[in-house]
């Protein structure tokens, strides 16, 4: 079963998540801050991390960007209530999704779950590669590229960016992209999916690419080619 590795500096969430996900089978690791969770990132083998954002000496967000240095592990991190800012920020250093403290252990076994399916490439998607003008979009090799360079993307990046040029020209809500994307029904802020279109549009660096995510004010987004000829 998929090894998890737990990071929070307050024991009884640790033990709590533990519980919960070794009663579904996952096998778990916990570290009480930053520095030990990076040090058994990098001499162990994990399919997801779960960080507390706040914790001292090293804290979840520069666990989030080492990590992202060389890896596209799944990673959900834990916030405190009203930390908008921080989250946004976490998704933005590489954060595939949160949970706000406190969190029913259901959900973050679900989001555990949804994860770990997009990680392995579970999805359910017609065909296996697309190309519109300089991007192709190689689902088999789970790659992208524009022209000669390929970008680098996050699986949750690579699922959004597939999902949205498989339906090209067709809108999709931020709730309608949590619930097929991410893989459970949507909580709270679509602020998550307005960081990972961020993300996505920042990766795909060519102008005419770029152009091809479209946001359509008050509905949502969706994947265009026609939007640069």
């Amino acid at each position: 079963m998929d090894p998890i590795l737990i990071v929070d500096d307050e024991e009884k969430i640790r033990s709590l998540v533990r519980l919960y996900l070794e009663r579904e089978g996952f096998v778990v690791e916990e570290a009480e801050d930053g520095r030990v969770a990076l040090n058994k990132f990098r001499s162990g083998q994990f399919s997801l991390l779960i960080v507390d954002l706040m914790m001292p000496d090293i804290d979840g967000w520069r666990v989030c960007r080492e990590v992202r240095e060389s890896s596209a592990l799944p990673i959900i991190m834990l916030t405190a209530r009203g930390e908008e800012f921080d989250r946004v920020l976490g998704l933005e250093l590489g954060a595939d999704d949160y949970l706000v403290k406190p969190f029913s252990t259901k959900e973050l076994v679900a989001r555990v779950k949804a994860l770990l399916r997009r990680s392995r490439g579970q999805l359910q998607m017609v065909s296996s590669e697309i190309t519109a003008g300089l991007l192709r979009i190689d689902k088999e090799r789970h790659r992208v590229s524009i022209g000669d360079d390929v970008i680098n993307l996050t699986p949750l990046e690579f699922d959004l960016l597939y999902f949205l040029a498989k339906n090209q020209g067709r809108v999709f809500s931020r709730e309608q992209l949590m619930e097929t994307v991410w893989g459970y029904d949507f909580y709270g802020d679509a602020r998550t999916v307005d960081t990972h279109v961020k993300k996505l549009r920042e990766k795909l660096f060519h102008p005419s690419v770029k152009k091809m995510l479209v946001t359509v004010w008050g509905v949502g987004y969706k994947f265009d080619p026609d939007q640069v000829q």
